[in-house]
């Protein structure tokens, strides 16, 4: 049986998720198990996610998924190399897991294994230093670093899934992993359109429950109903805004050097965001005063996002400690059996076992855990926010009944 891997924010607002799982099924088989690495509480583009990883790992499991782990915030709210390197580690850590599943624009492995190629080769590095010394964002200096080593093929980097594909694959090869990489055409709305199609984007869908639009026919009724009752229960939707006097308190305590070791890039871009921080008097006029060609919208939310929550990106090469089990039907309890002999990485399913990690890895969920601390205040009920609910939230099961929901 083959055993599938995803790595995402697994918004499972978006009906592509549930249409990859469907086509990774009929490409590799109808008994797949399917296994998320879902980003936790907070997501690659520098925000809060729109509802907890608890209520996002139960839509994914409705959606079709057997197995979600969680992806720590050091790697889901990076950007693209350290998200991807994050992911495909836990699935490599797994020990059970075959196949890596994407989607991608192109919808085919060949101009992603050549974009590898320019990046992996001994003259990219001088050639993406030029073009970014030319004033060249990151992403449109690597495009044509790429292109001046293999043609053509690295236009693929031009579109945001493809350049996420391909650090997919980069991170493969770094890890030497044995999961083989499945490339499936990426359908719908493009990364960020606002159109309104059958399979909308994740963000016109955020956009559309934030203005109180009509979001429930862009969504699943599965999901539909579970963020409802979030909303219900006053638990979604979670905003950046609604702790917004908070952020800006801890990014008005902090000195100019102290948002160095959130820069990212060794070019001065704290000195910018430190003056934007003393001279906006909300979020929105902060990135915009520091924006500029060179620093685009995400990297400088990410910033921001690090900078309020007081932990660094991961580092490259950095990997996660240990692999938290978020939600488990029938079948994802069983690769769990499997795990418990053949991962590489501690399997966490019970809060209590936190305190018999020890080391590193205790340290590094202890961070996770004061990172969905700071979370939950951002709750529209501040009822909800409960300190230490990491240590007390068990896993989503699916499939049993009522009265045992969780481990």
């Amino acid at each position: 049986m083959a055993v599938a891997g995803i790595i995402a924010e697994y918004n499972p607002f978006h009906r592509g998720h549930a249409w990859q799982i469907a086509r990774l099924r009929e490409r590799l088989g109808e008994d797949t198990a399917v296994v998320v690495v879902m980003s936790g509480n907070f997501v690659q583009r520098g925000d809060f996610a729109i509802c907890s990883k608890h209520a996002r790992a139960k839509m994914a499991l409705e959606g079709g998924a057997d197995l979600v782990l969680e992806l720590p915030t050091q790697w889901s709210g990076a950007a693209a190399e350290r998200f991807a390197q994050g992911g495909v580690s836990l699935l490599e850590a797994t020990g059970v897991v075959t196949h890596l599943v994407f989607g991608c624009e192109c919808g085919s492995l060949s101009p992603l294994e050549q974009a590898v190629a320019a990046q992996e080769s001994e003259e990219f590095p001088e050639l993406l230093k030029s073009f970014l010394a030319d004033g060249m964002t990151f992403a449109a200096a690597r495009q044509a670093a790429a292109e001046k080593l293999v043609g053509d093929a690295a236009q693929c980097l031009a579109l945001p899934n493809n350049a996420l594909a391909v650090e997919y694959l980069r991170a493969l090869k770094s890890l030497n992993a044995s999961v083989e990489p499945v490339g499936l055409p990426r359908v719908g709305a493009a990364h960020d359109s606002a159109e309104r199609v059958e399979f909308s984007s994740a963000s016109a869908i955020r956009r559309a429950i934030l203005d109180g639009d009509d979001w429930r026919s862009m969504v699943s009724d599965a999901t539909a109903a579970i963020l409802q009752q979030e909303m219900e229960a006053g638990r979604a939707p979670v905003t950046m805004r609604n702790c917004e006097r908070a952020v800006l308190a801890r990014l008005r305590c902090m000195d100019e050097e102290g948002f160095l070791p959130y820069d990212g890039g060794g070019e001065g871009l704290y000195r910018r965001f430190h003056a934007a921080v003393r001279t906006g008097s909300n979020i929105e006029e902060i990135l915009a005063k520091a924006k500029t060609k060179r620093y685009p919208l995400a990297r400088l939310r990410r910033m921001l996002l690090h900078s309020y929550l007081g932990i660094l990106p991961a580092a490259r090469g950095e990997t996660p400690q240990y692999i938290r089990v978020l939600g488990a039907t029938e079948c994802g309890r069983t690769l769990l059996s499997k795990m418990r002999t053949c991962a590489s990485l501690p399997v966490i399913t019970k809060p209590a076992q936190v305190r018999r990690l020890g080391g590193e890895a205790e340290r590094a969920f202890v961070r996770e855990s004061a990172c969905t601390d700071l979370y939950t205040l951002a709750m529209p009920e501040l009822a909800n926010a409960v300190p230490d609910s990491d240590f007390t939230h068990g896993v989503i099961l699916s499939g049993l009944d009522d009265k045992r929901r969780t481990l």
